[in-house]
């Protein structure tokens, strides 16, 4: 079986073709679960590397390599969508469509077919089977879920005993690998939050209901809620990211209605349970305080991305082996980006782990940073990711 740095050296002799592939990946990007174009480029691609399971509801692809020996299954997995983001890099191979690959899932996407290529040169010594998921709609469209009710988690055969995930970052200097056991990735989530008054003239308060002034103090008092009742070592986020209310152009009116939106993470169900129960009481209050009435509603979070201990040992021990010490870094703190990978890993132990993409002509402290409109990414990094992928694999298949 091959080693880690032997896989990473195949891996190095298909680096144009897998370059190339990212960067006809990076021109069509498409949104959330429907993705015909790339779909059907990675077919292309997959053609010959295994068995192919399509998705019925989504433009999923499910790749299944056998091995030539009985044993357990494997899953990796490669998102595939992009954002509703405009492109302004100057790259050659920039979008035009008004949609990014602005977190790097081109690159996912590549590494992983490269990964298929590696292990479908060595099916015939596996001591089981690899699955390798391409999957649409992770950007905030539960693709993974999805696809999990689609029963793709057991097209082998059996049930996946561990699986792995990569995600390219420009906040990490290119090649460098990240990880850490437990927590490492946010549940996130949406609050939306509706306060109904009673309109009128600006100049007679007293005869309206206005939403303005409740709202606000909700706005506030929701951060000293977060303060005083969670522990501030298991940490929460409450991030009001927009604020609505009357017209811009009229001063003297006073609103019917005034809404604000925020995004939530948490890092334990506990902490998510909790504030979905205690923020709904503490807005309502307020605006019963004020005799108006207000309406809260969460979007269904992501899951905490848990890192299985023992598939984090895996990942560690690969990293090293592929990057020495000096390339490998252990995160102390998890970081607050949602993932549904965490799906996964609720269902099959698992690990993900973070790949640094950025340019080295760039300070990764400052570089555009990932869904930035500007962000770019090191594709020389792609056989690296492959090798990494394969490498998790065949930890679980020797």
């Amino acid at each position: 079986m091959p080693e880690p740095k032997e896989l990473l050296e195949s891996s190095r002799v298909i680096a144009s073709e897998l370059v190339e592939l990212r960067r006809q990946l990076h021109k069509i990007p498409e949104f959330a679960l429907d993705l015909p174009r790339t779909q059907a480029l990675l077919l292309e691609k997959l053609a010959g590397l295994g068995e192919i399971t399509l998705g019925k509801s989504l433009t999923s692809i499910a790749l299944l390599i056998r091995g030539g020996n009985p044993g357990p299954t494997v899953l990796l997995r490669a998102d595939m969508d992009a954002l509703h983001v405009t492109e302004e890099t100057d790259l050659d191979f920039a979008s035009t469509n008004g949609y990014m690959h602005a977190c790097g899932h081109d690159l996912h996407m590549s590494s992983a077919v490269g990964a298929a290529k590696l292990l479908h040169e060595i099916k015939d010594t596996l001591n089981g089977d690899v699955l390798i998921w391409f999957q649409p709609g992770e950007e905030g469209h539960g693709g993974a879920d999805v696809m999990i009710d689609e029963g793709m988690l057991e097209v082998s055969g059996s049930m996946p005993v561990a699986s792995y995930g990569l995600h390219v970052f420009t906040w990490l200097p290119a090649g460098v690998i990240a990880c850490k056991p437990g927590a490492m990735m946010a549940s996130a989530g949406d609050m939306n939050v509706v306060f109904e008054g009673a309109g009128g003239h600006a100049s007679m308060p007293w005869l309206s209901k206005d939403p303005v002034a409740p709202m606000v103090d909700a706005i506030s008092s929701l951060q000293t809620m977060l303060n005083k009742n969670f522990d501030q070592f298991d940490p929460v986020i409450l991030n009001v990211s927009w604020i609505r209310a009357g017209d811009p152009a009229t001063n003297n009116v006073i609103a019917d209605k005034a809404s604000f939106g925020a995004t939530v993470r948490t890092f334990s169900e506990t902490n998510t349970s909790k504030l979905h129960a205690q923020a709904p009481k503490l807005i309502q209050a307020i605006a019963e305080g004020y005799g108006l009435k207000a309406t809260v509603e969460f979007s269904t979070p992501t899951k905490v991305l848990m890192n299985d201990p023992a598939a984090f040992e895996v990942v560690q021990a690969v990293a090293k082996e592929l990057v020495g010490d000096a390339g490998y870094l252990p995160m102390e703190h998890p970081i607050a980006g949602g993932e549904d990978f965490a799906s996964i890993c609720h269902e099959v132990p698992g690990a993900f782990v973070f790949l640094g993409a950025c340019p080295p002509t760039l300070d990764h402290i400052t570089a555009p940073t990932n869904h930035s409109a500007k962000a770019h990414f090191d594709d020389s990094v792609v056989p690296l990711g492959s090798a990494l992928l394969a490498s998790l694999a065949l930890a679980h298949l020797g």
